[in-house]
């Protein structure tokens, strides 16, 4: 895929400024035990009480055909996510296992955990499979590129529904990524659909994609 063949990206990851996110706050690079442990495990101690995610919540409520697949009860559903910062809380959805995976060899599940009040645009499996297998693990190898990507996909904003018709926003790899669409039909860079959107962390709001965001070179 010749989109992952683009030059390293030079630009330093330090957001400070911009986002309230902070790479010194990473986990160790010795970590050894599996993804969905990396996450669980950097949940912080104070437990948050859950949102209705009643189907009369409206526009409040998650939406998009994804959805469908997410489980009805347990940490693994909307009510139980809700009640976990968002690293954690991807970990617990099986869809997301490849981008949890990333995040932890990318040393940033404390940093998206400790994060207050931001936009994660989440990849399913699906969309790192359309990512030919030899280009995959040459990013994922790469903890530079591997960060650069990563970082592309958080926004240091809740955003609504509504403010994705038409918005440009700036990430936390300090390039931007513009949005579009209406009611329940939203894409990000007019190529990533959003498959499930709306879904509330304890600490984000998390549109669920199913194409990689390739930061502009």
């Amino acid at each position: 895929m010749n989109a992952f063949r683009f030059r390293r990206a030079a630009v330093a990851v330090a957001a400070a400024a911009v986002l309230p996110l902070a790479l010194t706050a990473c986990g160790s690079d010795g970590s050894s035990s599996d993804a969905a442990s990396d996450a669980a495990s950097s949940a912080p101690a104070e437990d948050k009480a859950s949102p209705s995610m009643d189907a009369s919540a409206g526009t409040d409520a998650p939406f998009g055909p994804a959805c469908a697949s997410v489980p009805k009860d347990g940490a693994g559903s909307f009510d139980g996510m809700a009640k976990d910062p968002v690293a954690t809380a991807a970990s617990n959805n099986p869809a997301l296992s490849t981008l949890v995976t990333a995040v932890t060899k990318a040393g940033l599940v404390d940093t998206l955990n400790n994060a207050q009040n931001i936009t994660v645009f989440a990849p399913t499996n699906d969309a790192f499979a359309k990512i030919p297998k030899a280009d995959l693990d040459k990013v994922l190898a790469d903890k530079e590129m591997l960060t650069n990507i990563l970082t592309y996909h958080v926004v240091g904003e809740k955003l609504t529904p509504q403010q994705l018709e038409n918005g440009t926003y700036p990430t936390l790899q300090k390039s931007t990524l513009t949005t579009k669409g209406s009611g329940e039909n939203y894409t990000v860079n007019d190529t990533s659909k959003v498959v499930c959107g709306n879904v509330p962390t304890a600490n984000a709001t998390v549109y669920i994609v199913d194409t990689v965001l390739m930061p502009k070179s």
